[in-house]
């Protein structure tokens, strides 16, 4: 049996207990019971599968501990971005590393009234992950006079409580956090936004993944993406498929991978004399390889006087590597004029119809930005 005396409350426990200095490197899950109060539980081990880590993961990870050795406060890391793009891999990466040199990390997966006052009672140097924090700490409805939860976790981050620690939180989307942590590096020195892989990175995935016999499946792929974005999660069923013998057509037919979502585009309808008509948001679902399935957009001249209205069908478009885009040629387009427009289509000839995407992403550059897609593949 063990006594342990706090203030004038005496508790009793078994022999088995044992009393650390500070919490041993390790991970930890933050609890909650109403006979206990907080606690931490031991975490599993953290198990990173990945035989290859590809970006500049590794270089960051180094970066994030450096800055944390050198400051004498706590220190804020925010990862952001879609799923499936690298953020919870980064985040392994930073807490096995932190384990590694002898930090404690600690998981808080939800929000529970207390939590912050919990996590400052730790005095020691130690690694603090928010997983999912838009999630986990922004969509949760507190009673009447309480504090939201990420306001009531501003002093935390703030960096002046007791015992110095990383902050990480990762989030999908960035409009779901407080206007008090976003552009306040006060609370979070770094903003890490993690982007969809580029042409090179999926090419390099893939050929990384699949046999080489199997490349000439690769540059299918990287042309898929140029009309439907395609994270880590996506290339790894893909690659997964292509290895087993399916070309890319049956794999991406019956994997689980749609768009329910439709996307902002740029349309421009190019003429042979080098004029051209633009439509500048045109909201559509590139994904559909329906050959029912017909688009109408309205093109206009620079000053917005001519106009053609553009009927097209998608699955027409074909990626041009060239031009950066994605292409319908002319004679796969439906096109005609208003009355006030007619002498449009007399005096210029169409040539082809280029899309843009209008993510603000690595993964929708400017024109000449790309390699040839036989290239990327690994081809002459």
């Amino acid at each position: 049996m063990k006594a342990i005396n706090t203030g004038n409350t005496f508790r009793i426990y078994s022999d088995h207990l044992k009393v650390y200095d500070a919490l041993p490197a390790g991970s930890y899950m933050i609890k909650f019971s109403e006979t206990q109060g907080f606690f931490l539980e031991e975490y599993s081990e953290i198990e990173i599968h990945e035989d290859k880590i590809y970006g500049v993961h590794p270089d960051k990870v180094e970066k994030c501990l450096n800055t944390f050795k050198r400051t004498n406060r706590s220190l804020g890391v925010m990862l952001s971005g879609a799923k499936g793009i690298g953020k919870s891999l980064f985040a392994k990466l930073l807490s096995r590393a932190a384990i590694e040199r002898g930090f404690p990390l600690i998981v808080a997966d939800k929000f529970i009234p207390g939590i912050a006052s919990f996590i400052e009672e730790i005095e020691q140097e130690a690694v603090v992950l928010f997983d999912e924090f838009d999630k986990t700490f922004g969509q949760v409805r507190t009673a009447n006079n309480e504090a939201s939860p990420q306001t009531a976790l501003l002093s935390l981050f703030d960096g002046i409580s007791a015992g110095k620690k990383l902050y990480v939180i990762t989030c999908n989307d960035t409009q779901s956090l407080s206007d008090y942590l976003i552009n306040r590096p006060g609370r979070f020195h770094y903003h890490f936004r993690f982007e969809y892989p580029a042409d090179a990175e999926m090419a390099e995935y893939l050929r990384d993944k699949i046999d080489e016999e199997y490349w000439g499946e690769i540059q299918k792929v990287v042309a898929f993406s140029r009309k439907f974005s395609l994270n880590y999660d996506h290339l790894r069923a893909i690659a997964f498929e292509i290895q087993g013998g399916e070309t890319f057509e049956s794999a991406i037919a019956d994997l689980n991978i749609t768009n329910d979502e439709d996307c902002n585009y740029k349309l421009v309808l190019h003429f042979v004399d080098g004029s051209s008509m633009t439509c500048h948001n045109h909201k559509m679902n590139m994904f559909c390889t329906d050959e029912e399935n017909h688009e109408f957009c309205r093109v206009t001249d620079s000053i917005e006087r001519k106009s053609v209205e553009v009927n097209f069908n998608p699955s027409d478009a074909k990626f041009d590597a060239e031009k950066g885009c994605q292409i319908i040629p002319a004679d796969k387009l439906d096109l005609s004029c208003g009355r006030n427009n007619a002498d449009v289509l007399r005096t210029s000839k169409p040539d082809y119809l280029a899309i843009y995407h209008k993510v603000n992403s690595k993964r929708f550059p400017v024109l000449g930005r790309n390699h040839s897609l036989s290239e990327l593949a690994g081809g002459d």
